[in-house]
């Protein structure tokens, strides 16, 4: 089935149906604060003031004037998209859905007060909270490399002007250069998005600097649609990407920036362009909240997106330990609309659905080969667990990988007037 913006928007609605309760007259409004605006965050935010008709207060802390999507960020440096198609702003949300905006950090939540404080120093009361500040970077995990050295090495897993860096990097590269990644280990924001990455340099580097290689380093022993990428790279890159993976030291690496050197399992490499993607953790306000555990991740209840921690606040998208769900746009998207149905019925006492979740991921390999991967989830007590998924094959016509890149598009943009309105 072709996914377009109308049918996205329509079946967003039915997930997120609800009947809202009239709030008692001359009560204060229950105040909900999000923070971060990302897919998760800002799709809450939306939908809990947009269904709630007003009988919520919602406030949105989002330090940045602009959001730039991680998902499709990898099309602009394939030339397939421009850098400014990837930027929403969050006007639509406060004048259209009366959305309070703080632009500043969240550096602190006392949850006993139920206080978020600002790094401004301003504090905000709420009676829910939700966390969705996306990914952090854990420290050490590449030996030699840490955010001092992004301007060197970027790691461009935060769209913005890192994305800009890495395909300016890759411009430049001296002719017949050799492009570096670092692949980051499981688990980690978009679990194709390295892969793809690959492909879109692959794809600028044919048309500007045929004879440059790629080089993948990687600690896993396999990854997210491995096959139909191999299967991509053999047909449009051929002789260009190498990868080595664990069993040739792909789990031993580190990095020397001021050098432009890669040392693999004691092996040094000289490289034109290092992209290094490290592992990853809840964003650090998750962390200061305290409802992270040893992993490094929020775990959360499959039924409603609350933290196991504390049932007022839920943890949405790529900060959350959830079950099978992959850290996805779709999915962050697809677990605000059940937190923000989950939380009406906490303050205004709507009507309560079970929870359903779903989650595609597309990836272009080269002019108009789309592929994905896709399943249902239902929540059960312990997880959000997989009931059904679907992937393309190898081997599929042009015409059927034309048209899922064109389905892509679609949900693009569905999914950011969801967000975004």
């Amino acid at each position: 089935m072709r996914l377009n913006r109308r049918l996205f928007l329509g079946s967003a609605a039915a997930t997120g149906a609800m009947i809202a309760a009239p709030a008692v007259l001359g009560q204060a409004r229950p105040r909900l604060v999000v923070i971060g605006g990302g897919a998760g965050g800002a799709t809450c935010a939306r939908y809990v003031a947009k269904d709630s008709d007003g009988a919520i207060d919602v406030t949105l802390i989002e330090p940045s004037e602009v959001y730039y999507t991680c998902f499709f960020s990898n099309l602009y440096l394939g030339g397939f998209r421009t850098f400014e198609s990837l930027a929403h702003r969050y006007d639509k949300l406060a004048n259209d859905y009366g959305i309070r905006l703080i632009r500043d950090m969240a550096a602190g939540v006392d949850r006993e007060a139920r206080v978020v404080t600002l790094a401004g120093g301003e504090t905000v009361e709420y009676d829910r909270l939700v966390i969705a500040p996306g990914i952090d970077f854990r420290e050490g995990s590449v030996p030699g490399w840490d955010l001092s050295k992004a301007d060197i090495m970027p790691h461009a897993y935060k769209a913005g002007p890192q994305t800009q860096l890495l395909k300016s990097q890759v411009e430049s590269m001296r002719e017949g250069g050799l492009f570096c990644m670092i692949a980051p280990p499981n688990p980690y924001r978009c679990p194709p998005g390295p892969y793809e990455r690959v492909s879109m340099v692959a794809h600028l580097l044919k048309e500007k600097n045929p004879s440059a290689k790629i080089l993948i380093v990687d600690p896993k022993p396999k990854f997210s649609k491995q096959a139909l990428f191999e299967e991509g790279w053999q047909k449009h890159y051929p002789g260009m990407i190498d990868r080595i993976g664990p069993d040739f030291g792909g789990d031993k690496v580190e990095v020397r920036p001021e050098t432009m050197e890669v040392v693999i399992d004691g092996d040094v490499q000289k490289v034109d362009v290092c992209n290094v993607i490290p592992a990853q953790k809840a964003g650090a306000i998750a962390t200061a909240a305290g409802v992270t555990d040893d992993s490094g991740w929020a775990p959360v209840d499959p039924h409603s997106m609350a933290s196991r921690v504390d049932s007022n606040i839920y943890v949405l998208g790529d900060s959350s330990a959830q079950g099978d769900m992959p850290k996805s746009g779709f999915a962050a998207n697809s677990q605000a609309k059940v937190a923000a149905m989950d939380i009406r019925s906490q303050l205004i006492g709507s009507k309560r659905f079970p929870a359903r979740y779903s989650n595609t991921c597309w990836s272009l390999i080269d002019t108009d080969d789309g592929i994905k991967v896709g399943a249902s989830y239902e929540a059960t007590d312990e997880k959000i667990a997989s009931v059904s998924s679907f992937i393309s094959q190898t081997g599929e016509p042009a015409d059927l990988r034309k048209a899922t890149y064109e389905e892509s598009l679609g949900w693009y943009a569905g999914i950011t007037a969801d967000i975004f309105g």
